[in-house]
């Protein structure tokens, strides 16, 4: 049984090892060969974590650039907070912050991959013509019925994540018979719904704490491998989530290190793309993560 075990823990590090993906942002590839880091950039004033509120322009470029040195892949702007009864912003009001944030960020660092955080097909469809490459939306297309075929026409990568609800209602009290298995089931419908409409590049998010309570969350990321199953990029945004500071009984502002210990146990369980507050930390975790998978 022994030799089974470490015959099969070698197998699935040889297939972390070998696995690349390659997203096509409107012509440009972005080569994913080992793990990547996503920077979180909240143009919001109301996001759960405080650090990653960047209203102002000259602090968001700031931010930005330091996440950029500290070698984060992706930038991800958001319009609107979407914690746990978070109050929803219209998409004029999203648009009127989100914009702005990305005319300048391209203008400034023209090479950077600039993700949109938004489940409204027309913000999706003005940011990408603003200079986005990609679009993530915490709703899988749930909550506007165009935002599926409008990312298809619009060529960019999706990141589709699974939220059971809606952020105002989510946390209320939601309730699984087998939380992976409903996950897994939710994309395979999902991924060939975004197939079907002519998204070439679909990258899933298990949502961990998107209608899931702290033991589904854990549940997710232990069974998190089974994912790996679609052969494509998956996203685990844990980043200082309740998950762990309630877990721990302490803050979000002190959660960096339990992000950390979060982000090791999602890479050695298939991640391909961290969300993160804290970048410099997440790439230090990816970098190990491959020299170990690579040794």
């Amino acid at each position: 049984m022994y030799v089974k075990i470490v015959s099969l823990i070698r197998v699935y590090n040889t297939f972390l090892k070998n696995t690349m993906y390659t997203l096509n942002c409107k012509g440009r590839l972005l080569v994913i060969e080992n793990p990547v880091v996503m920077g979180i950039l909240n143009i919001t004033p109301d996001s759960f974590y405080s650090g990653s509120r960047v209203p102002k322009k000259d602090e968001m470029l700031q931010k930005a650039g330091q996440m950029l040195k500290e070698e984060a892949v992706i930038l991800d702007i958001g319009g609107q907070s979407t914690r746990p009864g978070s109050k929803r912003l219209t998409a004029e009001e999203e648009m009127d912050r989100v914009l702005p944030a990305v005319e300048v960020l391209k203008a400034t660092y023209p090479d950077c991959f600039i993700s949109v955080d938004t489940f409204y097909s027309a913000v999706a469809k003005a940011s990408v013509n603003a200079g986005a490459d990609i679009i993530n939306d915490i709703s899988a297309g749930e909550l506007d019925d165009e935002m599926i075929p409008t990312v298809a026409a619009l060529n960019v990568p999706y990141i589709a994540m699974h939220m059971k609800g809606t952020p105002d209602i989510m946390q209320s009290n939601p309730a699984y018979e087998n939380v992976t298995r409903e996950v897994v089931d939710y994309f395979i419908t999902k991924v060939e719904q975004c197939k079907t409409a002519g998204i070439k590049d679909v990258v899933i998010d298990p949502g961990f704490g998107f209608g899931k309570t702290i033991q589904h969350n854990l549940q997710l990321l232990k069974n998190m491998e089974v994912f790996q199953m679609f052969h494509i990029p998956v996203l685990a945004g844990l980043s200082r989530k309740s998950t762990i500071w309630k877990t721990l009984g302490i803050t979000s502002e002190e959660a960096l290190n339990g992000t950390t210990v979060l982000n090791t146990i999602a890479l050695q369980k298939g991640a391909t793309i961290l969300r993160v507050h804290d970048v410099k930390e997440a790439v230090e975790a990816t970098k190990l993560f491959s020299a170990y998978t690579n040794a």
